[in-house]
């Protein structure tokens, strides 16, 4: 067991790293010098024996394990590079020195990790310093997957800032377009595409006029270079937009007359009409970047390749792989589309923290995508202290044939008597209530529940300004309602014997996550802002997520939620925010101070928290589904990785700052890497007071005062 698995500062290139047995597991014995860049496959076959639970670990297929010597080859040129300083900087142009300057420079308030300086590096380098043989050996490595394209991929852990990349990629490029007219390395037109809405409205601090951009916010830009970046056209889109619409606008019966006999009557968009449906304002650019996040999604199904791990697949991980392969085939399809609409080269970036081809893509599952240049793994974060180490803080259930809670869902189909639902809450009916749910998934929770309560009385009693959040992640919405409302407590209605109904108030069986509160005997009451709050679709569109009361108790927070939406220009949205609105800004702003989300302790989701979900404040994960891919592994886990604080509590001796590890406790999930063991101490982040106007109208009083930088000292002519 290690004690504290961070061994690295977070600002500074990795120079320790824990050493691996040979079943990928790490040791507890550090080694000098970074990590380099392999593959492990994380997910393992079940092995039936009894084994305690104190970690998350790593039962791979012996050996499977591989360097990644592309990505290592790479990363050690960028190095070599790095190292000569001044002399290094001279192939680049002044205004990417200067960037490179300002991101590099000692004692910033708001210093950048390693991990992103040095994924922008990569790229520089590949655009600015290296031979033209490395661009041709990023096209022969694109030519079977990506034959009409170009794409460079950067792997960063969850956590570890890919928003923070795209910003420096795009204020790179843009600042270089605006004092480079002529130059066709460099552009100010950029889209943006991410996998979903939430997603989606992440990255709107892209936006250099957002009210908070990353630019300002991560002081990305020198100031003096600021106004260039306005320059910068950008659209952020998700990929379903790539879908071409229908065209032809007439009444049905009119388009069934149209058809006759031969069927359909369907006009859909050229690549033109989508193009300029899209992105109208990138298309008079001379090139045009795209920048995928979650870039995972988009790859092209090998054509003719038997992918032997597909026809191992039950009949929902079949049905799963024919939707990911869908979406796959219409995100590239819609960026080729694109390109052949522009009639120039795109030049596509890549960021995921999996980077690599899914199940059911006719490539081996986890194939590393080729053309990937930089590598941070969640390993490394680990000890780097970036994000949370994830653990598992419970003994398993003695006596059984295998780790019970480890795979819990799985052994709940296979061996329990009681079986959730396959089926979502419309097609599956009322087979089971709340209170029937299978006893090892009710043990695993309470299980889970129990630690948590102890982290819950850690945050209060050092004065945590938001609680813990607790999260169970389910395999469809029948079940995500079951156990919402075992956790959070529901109403039913009863008939008496004479055939009377009655409302009946049902308290949840996790108290500090009970939507209950109890006066006495008889005298239960649902509470008007829940602690605990199921997402997933059917209860966006059911209407009735919230209390009537909710928006008044609620006022101050859904005002200032209007308020923001003014800000970005959405007025219309302002005037009309819907109970689904609402619902989706509680769940995108949990465990932020003064938001909608701020009293939430648990969610109860199903496929919703994914990606795109930054709370900062989760600590622990319960997975009710099957796991049978690293991504979905880590894409779960990963809600629970971003840290608390970002506080240093120490230097290491470069005098680098150090952070203190943050845990996460999993059940459910067979992932995790770093055996780790110690308590986990909540330190709350130092506080800070946001000043601001409290009426819109006193917003235009607003005094700022500026942060010098320098001095310069202009001589007047002759």
């Amino acid at each position: 067991m290690i004690d504290n698995p961070i061994l690295n500062s977070p600002f500074a290139e990795p120079s320790r790293h824990w050493e691996l047995d040979e079943n990928g597991i790490p040791t507890g014995t550090p080694a000098s010098g970074r990590r380099r860049s392999e593959f492990i496959v994380p997910v393992p076959p079940p092995k039936h024996k009894v084994k305690a639970q104190t970690t998350l670990d790593l039962e791979d297929e012996y050996g499977k394990r591989q360097p990644n010597d592309y990505i290592n080859e790479i990363r050690t040129k960028v190095a070599q590079w790095r190292s000569l300083g001044e002399q290094g900087l001279r192939p680049v142009t002044p205004v990417t020195a200067r960037l490179l300057g300002h991101w590099r420079e000692q004692g910033r308030a708001r210093p950048l990790f390693f991990c992103q300086v040095e994924a922008v590096e990569t790229a520089i380098w590949l655009t600015e310093v290296a031979p033209r043989a490395e661009t041709e050996r990023l096209r022969t490595l694109n030519s079977e997957a990506n034959p009409e394209l170009l794409r460079v991929a950067f792997k960063l852990a969850t956590g570890a800032g890919k928003t923070t990349v795209m910003g420096m990629l795009i204020a790179w490029q843009t600042l270089n377009a605006a004092r480079t007219r002529n130059s066709t390395r460099f552009t100010d037109a950029f889209l943006i595409v991410a996998p979903g809405l939430t997603v989606r409205d992440r990255l709107r601090v892209l936006h250099p006029s957002d009210p908070s951009n990353i630019y300002a916010a991560l002081d990305i830009v020198p100031r003096e270079l600021r106004d260039d970046l306005q320059r910068a056209r950008i659209v952020i889109t998700n990929f379903h937009a790539f879908k071409k619409r229908e065209t032809l606008e007439a009444p049905k019966l009119a388009k069934e007359i149209l058809a006759g006999r031969t069927g359909k009557v369907e006009r859909p968009e050229t690549d033109g009409q989508m193009a300029q449906r899209i992105c109208k304002d990138l298309l008079g650019r001379k090139r045009i970047i795209v920048i995928n996040d979650e870039a995972h999604h988009c790859y092209r199904q090998k054509v003719g390749a038997a992918d032997d791990a597909s026809t191992k697949l039950d009949a929902e991980g079949k049905a799963e792989a024919k939707k990911n392969n869908a979406a796959a085939r219409l995100w590239i399809s819609g960026i080729e589309a694109l390109q052949r609409v522009v009639g120039q080269p795109v030049l596509v970036y890549d960021l995921s923290a999996t980077p690599f081809f899914l199940r059911g893509s006719g490539y081996p599952e986890g194939t590393l995508f080729p053309w990937v240049v930089s590598d941070f793994s969640l390993i490394d974060a680990i000890e780097c202290g970036i994000v949370k180490v994830p653990r598992v803080p419970v003994q398993d259930l003695p006596g059984a044939d295998e780790p019970v809670y480890r795979h819990v869902y799985r052994y709940i189909q296979e061996h329990s008597d009681v079986k959730l639902p396959k089926a979502g809450r419309a097609k599956q009916g009322k087979q089971l209530t709340p209170d029937q749910l299978p006893s090892q998934l009710t043990g695993a929770l309470q299980a889970l529940y129990g630690h948590y309560r102890q982290v819950f009385e850690n945050w209060a009693s050092r004065g945590g300004s938001t609680p813990p959040v607790f999260i169970v992640v389910c395999n469809n919405t029948a079940t995500s309602k079951l156990v919402h409302d075992w956790i959070a407590g529901y109403e039913r209605i009863e008939t008496d014997a004479e055939g009377a109904e009655r409302r009946v108030i049902v308290p949840g069986n996790l108290p500090l996550l009970s939507n209950v509160t109890q006066a006495g005997i008889g005298q239960s009451s649902m509470v008007e802002r829940p602690v605990t709050i199921l997402i997933d679709s059917e209860e966006l569109e059911s209407g009735d997520a919230l209390s009537d009361n909710f928006r008044k108790l609620a006022g101050p927070e859904i005002d200032a939620f209007k308020r923001e939406l003014r800000a970005r220009g959405r007025h219309t949205d302002a005037e009309t925010v819907t109970d689904s609105d609402l619902l989706r800004e509680v769940m995108n702003t949990v465990g932020q101070p003064g938001r909608l989300g701020e009293p939430i302790r648990c969610v109860v989701s199903v496929s919703m928290l994914t990606e795109g979900w930054d709370a900062r404040t989760v600590t622990h994960v319960l997975g009710v589904r099957a796991f049978g891919t690293q991504l979905l592994c880590e894409q779960v886990i990963g809600r629970a990785l971003r840290r608390v604080s970002y506080d240093p509590v120490g230097v290491d001796d470069a005098g680098n700052a150090m952070f203190a590890p943050e845990y996460a406790e999993v059940l459910g999930i067979p992932f995790s890497f770093v055996p780790a063991n110690s308590k986990a101490d909540y330190t709350p982040p130092k506080k800070t007071t946001q000043v601001h106007a409290v009426l819109p109208e006193r917003a235009a009083l607003e005094i700022r005062f500026p942060r010098v930088i320098g001095y310069r000292t202009v001589l007047p002519p002759g």
